[in-house]
């Protein structure tokens, strides 16, 4: 399921947290190879965040999804 904050944030906004997490996952793979990682599940917590954003970007993108205005 995802987020209402995530359902809320522009597409630029998005677009600006997808690319920060794809940070944190390439932080969260370089501190597992060095074995100094001490929850592996964050880096399929991060992936799954990941995949949701995309997911609403494509649905934009498509027009399959309008910004909600609560």
């Amino acid at each position: 399921m995802i987020g209402d904050d995530i359902l809320s944030m522009s597409v630029e906004e998005l677009q600006q947290h997808l690319h920060e997490k794809q940070e944190i996952l390439t932080n969260l793979r370089f501190q597992k190879a060095l074995q100094q990682l001490e929850s592996p599940h964050v880096i399929r917590i991060t992936r799954r965040n990941i995949a949701q954003i995309k997911t609403l970007l494509k649905e934009y993108a498509l027009g399959r999804r309008s910004m909600r205005t609560d």
